[in-house]
């Protein structure tokens, strides 16, 4: 009966007549008359669920032009504010305020939506309970005002944002969760006390009931661009559209047709020898927009069935990348299920057809998905098509089980191929602080997904058992606020009967009192087999080996921030004999609140470097690894940014020992040659950005890059200077895109 009385009160606090927000960060009792007010915030990190230390409230208020929410946070003189201006999705420690909503309180997809004290702003998509996304850009509004006291947040979160569920009756039912971070400290207090730290987040937010709104909306952004090659002395101009339909909350529809994927945006440079693929998020706007439905992902690292990046990505002939025609997106609900649909052409006659369906529904307790892909690629003669039936269950509030089950079929030039995958993934929160995991993988030999999705790896069997302890309360002498470790052992074997490694690891995270985090490692590997080094052409005995990471992060106290990495490791044949290391340090300078500079160098070395030849000869290499890392980053002001990015790096290996891997696994030494080789290669980057109205900007973008590998011997130093002579191409390029709402 308290239950119902407080949904009712809230019910009708939440239904009255709602007077028009002026998002302006003044908090005006007049407007916001009938809200739900919030002021039962709880500390979170560290993660004990004593009240705030400092008083935060809240209101939350449905409005025909979106939901409304409001922070007043206290913050007196004696807790120091950072100043920092920020760029979007940023990741810096400042004092900030956030917004998670599902919309349809199923546990399903969440949205967060994040305001800093100096009016910098994030968003991202929330799947799989805890996982979040930050590619994804939404259309919201926001203000920021301050006092000696106290710093206020309003926002304005509209209806069209993400696609909702039919609403029964004149209400609709959804789960909030509200927090605010303290930057000098690290504290973060919430409403509801839940944590994305714990394997249950999304699923525990608090339940709201608001009146049932809806809009419409058709946006239109075209845009043209211009590039110019300095290297090839040629011109390109092209230009396209982008189409965002929103009738109703249950249908959603975007569209695409020649979109332009200029490097407005720029990748890390990475060096990658191994025989598994990098995986590199996507950003890129028609394919981050409401993709959280289509999100089926496995405990494997970063593998789903569904990697945007394959589309448009490189060609099936070798030369150069995809160019996409036209692509389609459709986002709904029929009821209680979700549906998705996604379809993606590239031209020419290497051009590859994507398609895509996804089908959910969610029930109180538990979530059951269904994911079909396509792919049909002409120039292979190969259509590779994966079906995945996923299921997410929470028996009890101790209990999130999520189960995985798909499965490949390939035909390729006459031949088929098909295969199977299965994922178990339990968590269980004991009392204490205490929470046990456990995990299960199986993928079959011929299991293929890569076609439109990720999997770093198939034929596994993988086992691990996992405890963890959160020590949440620390004495006040302490420096840390909080600690956690973790204890786990895991043991994998592929599909023909090899045994690949089984693993001890222990680990412990670290918040400090001033706001910093400390992350440590140590991993012990049994003896085991290599199956993927020599790409099919036998298997590798490898002895037993370890490793121990270091990772600290100092937020901005004066002018001042820093980072650091540092790693012991051994591998190759030498196993733990030879000991080889890591480091990486940055630090960023701040000239003022909104303009910083960074550098940082990254260095390593490898005494056994195995490197794959050709067939079954490898090569040991001692190996060197230099980066640099250096930039600036100037908030002109609330619309303007300029950004530039280095980055350098050099790999130096030289020869060892060749080897021949035998039947057996075991490593022969062989009298071929194999040669030094050397590595270099460079990004630079400078980019305006002005914000001319939501989602529509004007970039400018001076890019220089290039990469060299040599057979010989070099100094890594003089590698490293080497570098910066590179110039395979070098661009300039002006992008105008200008989103129409209709």
């Amino acid at each position: 009966m308290r239950f119902t009385r407080l949904s009712l009160s809230m019910l009708m606090a939440l239904s009255a007549p709602a007077l028009a927000i002026e998002v302006d960060g003044r908090i005006d009792p007049a407007e916001w008359q009938g809200a739900q007010h919030i002021t039962d915030f709880r500390q979170v990190q560290p993660l004990t669920g004593a009240p705030a230390s400092q008083p935060t409230e809240a209101w939350i208020l449905a409005t025909p032009d979106g939901l409304a929410i409001a922070f007043r946070n206290v913050q007196p003189a004696s807790v120091p504010r950072t100043r920092q201006r920020v760029q979007r999705d940023f990741d810096e420690q400042v004092d900030r305020v956030n917004l998670m909503i599902d919309f349809d309180g199923d546990g399903r997809t969440g949205y967060n939506f994040t305001v800093s004290s100096t009016g910098g702003i994030s968003d991202a998509v929330i799947t799989n309970q805890n996982e979040f996304n930050d590619d994804w850009d939404g259309n919201w509004r926001h203000a920021v005002s301050e006092d000696a006291d106290s710093w206020s947040v309003e926002m304005l979160i509209p209806w069209y944002i993400a696609p909702m569920r039919k609403a029964n009756g004149g209400t609709r039912t959804m789960k909030a969760y509200l927090d605010r971070v303290i930057g000098s400290t690290g504290e973060r207090s919430a409403w509801p006390a839940a944590s994305y730290e714990r394997p249950r987040f999304l699923s525990e937010f608090n339940r709201i009931e608001v009146p049932q709104y809806s809009q419409a909306l058709l946006a239109v952004t075209p845009y043209v661009s211009g590039l110019y090659d300095n290297v090839g002395g040629s011109s390109d101009y092209d230009g396209g559209v982008d189409m965002f339909w929103k009738p109703n909350g249950q249908f959603q529809m975007t569209a695409t047709v020649n979109p332009d994927f200029g490097q407005v945006e720029s990748d890390d440079l990475v060096v990658n020898f191994s025989a598994t693929e990098t995986f590199i998020s996507d950003k890129r706007p028609f394919f981050t927009e409401n993709q959280g439905l289509f999100e089926y992902t496995t405990p494997s690292d970063y593998s789903q069935l569904l990697y945007t990046r394959r589309i448009g990505g490189p060609a099936d002939d070798g030369q150069g990348s995809g160019d996409i025609t036209a692509a389609v997106k459709i986002n709904g609900s029929l009821g209680q299920t979700k549906y998705g649909l996604f379809m993606a052409d590239e031209a020419d006659e290497v051009g590859r057809s994507f398609r895509a369906l996804r089908l959910v529904r969610d029930l109180s307790q538990q979530n059951l998905g269904l994911m079909l892909t396509q792919v049909d690629r002409p120039y292979f003669d190969r259509e590779a098509t994966v079906l995945g039936v996923d299921h997410n269950w929470r028996p009890t509030p101790r209990w999130n089980v999520r189960t995985r089950v798909f499965g490949s079929r390939i035909d390729e030039a006459g031949d088929r191929h098909s295969d199977l995958g299965a994922t178990l993934w339990a968590d269980y929160e004991m009392d204490r602080g205490w929470r046990q995991q456990w995990i299960a993988m199986h993928f079959g030999n011929d299991l293929q997904i890569n076609d439109a999705g990720y999997l770093s790896r198939n034929s596994t069997n993988y086992l691990h058992w996992e405890v963890r302890k959160r020590f949440a309360e620390q004495p006040q002498t302490s420096r840390y606020s909080s600690k956690e470790w973790r204890w786990r052992a895991s043991s994998n074997h592929n599909n023909r009967g090899e045994h690949l490694s089984d693993q001890f690891r222990m680990s412990r995270e670290g918040r400090l009192r001033n706001g910093s985090y400390e992350y440590a490692q140590i991993n012990i590997n049994s003896a085991g087999v290599d199956d993927l080094l020599t790409r099919g052409h036998g298997s590798l005995k490898v002895p037993w080996r370890w490793n121990a990471y270091y990772e600290f992060q100092r937020p901005r106290k004066g002018n001042w921030a820093h980072e650091l990495e540092a790693e012991l490791i051994t591998g190759g044949l030498s196993g733990s004999d030879k000991v080889g290391y890591s480091f990486d340090y940055q630090a960023t300078y701040f000239i003022s609140d909104a303009f910083s500079v960074y550098g940082g160098v990254y260095g390593d070395r490898t005494p056994d470097w195995l490197v794959w030849q050709y067939d079954n000869l490898i090569g040991s290499f001692d190996g060197r690894e230099w980066h640099i890392n250096a930039g600036m980053n100037w908030n002109i002001g609330s619309r303007q940014e300029l950004r530039v990015k280095l980055q350098a790096l050099a790999v130096d290996a030289r020869q060892r020992q060749a080897y021949r891997v035998m039947a057996d696994g075991a490593a022969v030494r062989s009298d071929e040659a194999i040669d030094d080789f050397n590595l270099t290669r460079l990004g630079f980057q400078i980019r305006y950005r002005y914000e001319l109205a939501p989602l529509s900007y004007l970039y400018v973008v001076y890019a220089r890059g290039g990469s060299a590998l040599e057979r010989q011997r070099d100094d890594i130093s003089g590698l490293l200077r080497d570098s910066f002579e590179l110039r395979d191409n070098e661009q300039l390029l002006v992008k105008l895109a200008y989103r129409f709402e209709i």
